[in-house]
C-alpha cells in the first residue's frame, strides 16, 4: 500500500505544508479571472496538478510557478466553456428557451470602465497587468508566470501599463464645467 511508503508520506507532508501557502492567493487570482463557480473548479484543478507535478514546483517560486498553472487550468476552462456556449447556441436554434438569464462576469458600475479598458488590450498585456496590479508580483515572478523573460516583461508591462492609461484618459468623461458668457460683453 502507498502510505507504507516512506517516500508517499514525505511527499504528502510537502503538499500539505504546500497547499495552504497556494490556496487563498489562487482562489483571489482566479476570482479576479472567472465566475465563482469556474473558480472553483479551476482552482481545484489547479491543486491537483500542483499534486501531481509536486516535483516541478520550485521552492523559491512556489506561488508564481502555481499561478502558471492557474492560467493554463483556467485557459482550458474557458475553451470548454466557448465550446459548451457553442453546443448550446446551436441547441438554442433547434428549440430556444423562454426566458434568458443574465451571464456570469458581471460587474458592477464601478469596475466596469477598468474591465472594458483590459478588454481592449490584448490578451497577453491584460494579463501582464493583472498579475503586476492585483496579484502584485515582480517582473522576474511574472516572467515565471507566462514563461518570458524578466526584461521582456519589464519591456511589455510598460507598455502595457502606458496603453491602458491612454485608453482610460480617452474615456474618462469631460471634466470641468461649462464656458458662460456671463457678464461679458460680445
Amino acid at each position: 500500500m502507498a502510505d507504507d511508503d516512506p517516500g508517499a508520506a514525505e511527499r504528502r507532508a510537502r503538499f500539505e505544508a504546500l497547499a495552504p501557502e497556494l490556496v487563498e492567493p489562487l482562489r483571489r487570482f482566479l476570482a479576479r479571472r472567472a465566475d465563482p463557480a469556474t473558480a472553483d473548479d479551476v482552482l481545484g484543478e489547479t491543486l491537483l496538478v500542483c499534486w501531481r507535478r509536486l516535483d516541478d514546483v520550485p521552492p523559491d517560486a512556489a506561488l508564481p510557478w502555481a499561478y502558471g498553472v492557474a492560467r493554463h487550468c483556467l485557459a482550458n476552462a474557458q475553451r470548454s466553456a466557448r465550446r459548451q456556449g457553442r453546443v448550446a447556441a446551436r441547441v438554442a436554434t433547434v428549440d430556444p428557451p423562454t426566458q434568458s438569464s443574465p451571464g456570469p462576469g458581471e460587474t458592477q458600475h464601478g469596475e466596469e470602465r477598468l474591465h472594458e479598458a483590459l478588454a481592449r488590450l490584448t490578451d497577453t498585456e491584460a494579463e501582464l497587468v493583472r498579475l503586476w496590479a492585483w496579484e502584485q508580483l515582480t517582473p522576474s515572478e511574472i516572467a515565471g508566470v507566462m514563461d518570458l523573460t524578466p526584461n521582456a516583461v519589464s519591456i511589455r508591462l510598460h507598455r502595457a501599463r502606458e496603453k491602458l492609461k491612454e485608453i482610460l484618459r480617452k474615456d474618462r468623461p469631460a471634466a470641468g464645467h461649462e464656458e458662460s458668457t456671463e457678464g461679458r460683453t460680445p
